[in-house]
């Protein structure tokens, strides 16, 4: 598996510029949808483990700005009562614009940035937040070793 990571490496590079080239053209639109529907930036730097690292993974904003700070007070909803993760169908503190962006996965572009400085991957698995995976088995934990990808079995399911 080591001997295939600089092809992945330069494949990881390649697809990020392209992705990047892609959504260029259409930041300033988004920038000004998001700035139009809610109050906040544009982008938001959200801590994720990727690598046995925390690291900020980029997004576009699809929260209300404050969205972590409320959690707490969501956590009786949580749809998800198999483990650590926190999921809710119909979560308050996503925006309308923040809705379209998740849909068609828009959100997710700004971290081709974080594919480039080589944190994460084009492919991989989920990076998930630092309080999630302090609830991990042990057993589990191992999969915060691998470098967190952009899109992964999680997203594509």
């Amino acid at each position: 598996m080591r001997g295939n990571y600089p092809f992945k490496r330069i494949f990881d590079i390649i697809g990020a510029c392209a992705g990047l080239l892609v959504i260029a053209p259409l930041t300033p639109f988004i920038a000004a949808a998001i700035v139009l529907d809610s109050r906040g930036p544009v982008c938001v730097g959200l801590e994720r483990i990727s690598g046995g690292k925390t690291i900020k993974v980029y997004k576009f904003r699809s929260m209300v700005d404050g969205a972590e700070k409320m959690k707490a007070g969501l956590k009786r909803f949580n749809e998800r009562t198999d483990g650590p993760f926190f999921k809710m169908k119909q979560d308050p503190r996503i925006t309308r614009v923040g809705k379209i962006l998740r849909k068609f996965r828009i959100d997710e572009f700004p971290q081709f940035i974080n594919v480039l400085k080589g944190e994460m991957s084009l492919v991989g698995p989920r990076p998930h937040e630092p309080e999630e995976v302090a609830q991990y088995k042990p057993e589990h934990k191992r999969v915060t070793e691998a470098r967190a990808g952009v899109t992964g079995l999680s997203q594509v399911s």
